[in-house]
């Protein structure tokens, strides 16, 4: 369901969000911006909603990558009904995460289309959620010798940055260190 009234969903946001801080003992506190003013820092994104959280737990949200941020965004998602090609709709943030995400994401796109171009082999990055995956197919449109796909299935997908005329399978993503 696209977001036909944005002022309705920023305040079914801020009803969830009360009830997780509260109910979860938080001490966060945040800001809805509907239609927000998007700087240089984030030319990859257009959000319509933006919530930008902070306060003395503003580092549980930020823990193994964001993790934490990530859920209360993707619960927030569920129960305004987006689909999926609606997500980037509706950014979280927390002390500029986002932004500083991106950043790694257009430098690690550089690099990698970089290798590619040195090496004419393919370049797999770790499997990543789809919204990063949208932000690196997005970072290398413009460069006409590569193409960029994304490989493999559900939680473990991943992108591949190719020479454009290469033929042949995917490499494998590399493997994660996480425990």
């Amino acid at each position: 369901m696209p977001i036909t009234d944005k002022i309705a969903a920023a305040k079914k946001i801020s009803e969830l969000l009360n009830a997780i801080i509260t109910t979860g003992d938080f001490h966060l506190r945040y800001k809805i911006t509907v239609d927000p003013k998007v700087g240089s820092d984030r030319p990859l994104e257009r959000p319509e909603i933006l919530v930008d959280l902070s306060g003395a737990d503003s580092p549980l949200l930020l823990e193994n990558g964001g993790e934490l941020l990530r859920a209360f965004e993707h619960v927030s998602l569920e129960m305004l009904r987006l689909a999926p090609d609606e997500h980037e709709k509706v950014n979280f943030d927390c002390q500029n995460f986002r932004s500083a995400r991106l950043s790694e994401l257009r430098l690690a796109a550089d690099v990698a289309a970089e290798r590619v171009r040195e090496t004419s082999m393919p370049y797999a990055f770790a499997p990543m959620s789809s919204r990063e995956r949208r932000i690196l197919h997005l970072a290398l449109r413009e460069s006409e010798d590569l193409r960029t796909e994304s490989a493999g299935e559900s939680a473990q997908r991943y992108v591949v940055v190719y020479p454009k005329d290469y033929q042949g399978k995917p490499p494998a993503p590399p493997v994660s260190r996480r425990r």
